[in-house]
């Protein structure tokens, strides 16, 4: 079998995903006000030390009532008083009394009812009389219903989203133990780089892989470094040198091919990185290489990106996260979908990353490939919401099942 897909020394997708999830060391642990753990990923579980709620209260706008009657519908009860959120009260109902409560209001000792204001017809500034009959216990929330004192609120390896942070606000948590955020610096590499229009017509294209990075590690969560070098060997060996120091992860972009100006690969040699993978069995993104340094206190990991921009993408969103999150110490596998496709495809040598846009249609998870799949073309992205696999030298046809990931970004 002829062709680049039958390459000697290839590795397979899910044998690089291994190994980028499972060789880097997981980083230190520190510990953070929780509002700054946005992102993060949990070092240590988190329980709750208080009862949520933490009293008893009302669920409604309405009126805490005592009564010992199976059916309260046209009884009269007496109001002694008035209970805001967030008030204390001394009250102490008896049967057939009642007090004005609102919502989160602490219920007093003696209430065995909640009545929204909306079943209360106010009879007087001391009488009220229900026109419906409501269950006992009606419109309480329960002291500890939700969460109880001593109870678990988030495992090890829970990454702490919007949903999360206000969770663990709620039960008073001040401070949680996290993995350190990765430090990453981005290295552009080669000559080609324009920064005019006029540029292009030199031969030059315009950079989309410092942009992408950078935002893209920017929704990820972080805030990151961008360099640009030029192809030769002694800076991008200076380079290195300098950053494996300084960063627990180096990001190249180009330069990891076989041409005379790839310099990624042995530059990264020379200053004491050595090889874990390169080349992928996979279009696109092939020469994809990962690299780590190690020293007794320290690990530098490189990951070195083909320099067409869709390559970039595609690797990110597939190794990129993998790694990000290993160095956190999370190493589940990609949540792959399953989805069908709704047109026929012709093979390829090699497994593919398809740029799709997968939706629903009554309920089955439909995947239609878009146009402009070349790993120099970017503007399908406008369209695409998810990665689709691709098997190598297969056919495919309409309805064949296909996994893939989804495209999570915070703009969608």
């Amino acid at each position: 079998m002829s062709g680049c897909g039958a390459e000697k020394g290839l590795i397979s997708i899910d044998e690089a995903l291994a190994l980028v999830q499972t060789r880097p060391k997981a980083l230190t642990v520190e510990t953070l006000p929780l509002g700054d753990c946005l992102n993060r990923y949990l070092a240590k579980a988190v329980c709750s030390k208080v009862d949520l709620p933490s009293f008893s209260q009302s669920a409604v706008d309405g009126y805490a009532l005592s009564s010992t009657l199976e059916n309260l519908q046209n009884c009269t009860f007496e109001v002694i008083g008035e209970i805001k959120a967030g008030s204390e009260t001394q009250h102490q109902l008896i049967d057939g009394q009642a007090i004005r409560i609102f919502t989160g209001g602490k219920t007093p000792d003696g209430t065995t009812h909640v009545a929204r204001q909306e079943i209360v017809k106010v009879e007087s500034d001391l009488t009220i009389r229900l026109i419906e009959h409501i269950k006992p216990q009606a419109d309480i929330r329960f002291v500890g219903e939700e969460v109880q004192s001593g109870q678990q609120l988030a495992d090890v390896g829970q990454r702490i989203n919007i949903g999360a942070l206000a969770a663990l606000s709620m039960a008073g948590i001040p401070h949680i133990d996290v993995f350190r955020a990765p430090k990453v610096v981005v290295v552009i590499t080669g000559d080609e780089v324009a920064e005019t229009p006029e540029d292009l017509q030199t031969g030059k294209v315009f950079d989309a892989n410092g942009p992408l990075l950078k935002a893209w590690l920017k929704d990820y969560g972080l805030e990151v470094d961008i360099l640009h070098i030029a192809d030769e060997a002694e800076q991008v060996s200076q380079c290195f040198e300098q950053l494996k120091q300084q960063y627990d992860l180096i990001i190249t972009t180009g330069g990891v091919s076989v041409g005379d100006y790839d310099f990624v690969r042995p530059c990264a040699f020379a200053t004491g990185f050595e090889q874990v993978f390169w080349k992928v069995k996979q279009k696109p993104g092939k020469p994809l290489f990962f690299a780590e340094f190690i020293q007794q206190d320290h690990a530098c990991y490189l990951l070195g990106l083909p320099g067409n921009p869709a390559a970039v993408y595609v690797c990110m969103q597939v190794y990129g996260k993998a790694l990000l999150d290993a160095l956190q110490n999370q190493r589940q596998p990609l949540q792959w979908f399953s989805g069908m496709l709704t047109h026929d495809l012709k093979s390829d040598a090699r497994e593919r990353f398809l740029r799709m846009n997968a939706y629903f249609e009554q309920g089955q998870l439909k995947l239609q490939s878009l146009s402009k799949q070349q790993s120099h073309m970017l503007s399908n992205l406008m369209q695409a919401n998810s990665l689709v696999r691709i098997p190598a030298n297969i056919q495919l046809q309409a309805g064949q099942v296909l996994s893939g990931l989804f495209i999570h970004h915070s703009s969608y």
